[in-house]
Parts: C-alpha cells; sequence; structure tokens
C-alpha cells in the first residue's frame, strides 16, 4: 500500500494539517483506494493525531461518530496505521521544505 498526503488550507478547519488516502497495490484490493483519513496537531501542543474515515449521526440531538475502520481483535491495529500516516507526513513535509 501507498499513503497519498494532500495538504489542505491550515486554518479551514483550524489545526488540519492534510488529508490523506490509502492507495492498495496488490492484492484483492489492487487499484482501491481508501479515503477519509485527517492529520492533526494536536489541542494540547505537542504532536499530531490521525482521524479515521467515519459516519456523523445524531442520537437526542447529540452528534456522534462511528469509525468505519475497526480493529478485528488486536485493538493495537490501528496504531500501526496510525503512524505510517504520520510518517508519511513527515515524509511530505520533509520534501516540502526542500522544495519550498
Amino acid at each position: 500500500m501507498v499513503i497519498k498526503i494532500s495538504q489542505t488550507d491550515k486554518s479551514n478547519p483550524p489545526g488540519k494539517l492534510a488529508d490523506a488516502e490509502v492507495h492498495f497495490t496488490e492484492g484483492m484490493f489492487e487499484g482501491l483506494k481508501l479515503i477519509g483519513f485527517g492529520v492533526w496537531e494536536r489541542r494540547t501542543g505537542g504532536g499530531r493525531n490521525v482521524t479515521f474515515p467515519a459516519r456523523q449521526y445524531v442520537v437526542n440531538g447529540e452528534r456522534r461518530s462511528f469509525t468505519l475502520l475497526r480493529p478485528i481483535g488486536d485493538v493495537t491495529a490501528q496504531d500501526r496505521l496510525r503512524e505510517a500516516i504520520l510518517e508519511a507526513y513527515a515524509e511530505y513535509e520533509e520534501k516540502a521544505a526542500v522544495a519550498g
């Protein structure tokens, strides 16, 4: 798989740095991509976070979110993808700094 990063306008929404897509390059999912990942500055400062594709819904007037990509058993499975996306973003930043 390959992770593609797309820079976003840093002011909209505040704190969002980029969108990310996972492109599958082999196997059953070859030729497909999974979109909807976001790279964000942490609100508390110090670091970045990745949000996963999700569907929003409302219950009793309260907005909630249902994550579409979930672990089957190993709850740390998402962490591997989160780290890969953060690494891809760091590489994207380095390339932008050299080119810029």
